[in-house]
């Protein structure tokens, strides 16, 4: 019976290193896709818009942004989602290389 718990201990601690490990991959490539975004391919996160109308609460009609508002509205947008993107991937690195490196010792200690 023993012999039985051991092995479903090893197993847990080995998935664990796993999703540990997959977790700092996952953060690590999506920041590498970030900075690849940011510095190298710069376009890559530029989408054309048509212009849209929008209502106006005075109730005078409806107006059509300006092309520089749309422009400011994407700069913003595309901000948002990079700083979005680079604290998700923070926080993968930051949650997995602790549950990885506790379940490896863990797994090195015992074999």
């Amino acid at each position: 019976m023993s012999n039985a718990i051991e092995w479903v201990k090893r197993i847990y601690v080995y998935a664990a290193a796993g999703i540990g490990l997959v977790l700092i991959i996952i953060g690590s490539v999506q920041l590498i896709n970030l900075a690849l975004k940011t510095w190298v391919f710069t376009q890559a996160d530029v989408y054309r818009r048509y212009p849209m109308e929008v209502k106006v609460p005075d109730g005078e009609g409806q107006q059509v942004p300006t092309q520089a508002e749309l422009e400011e509205y994407q700069q913003k947008e595309t901000t948002s989602n990079r700083q979005r993107q680079a604290a998700n991937s923070l926080a993968m690195i930051i949650v997995g290389i602790p549950v990885f490196a506790y379940h490896w010792r863990i797994a090195r200690r015992e074999s």
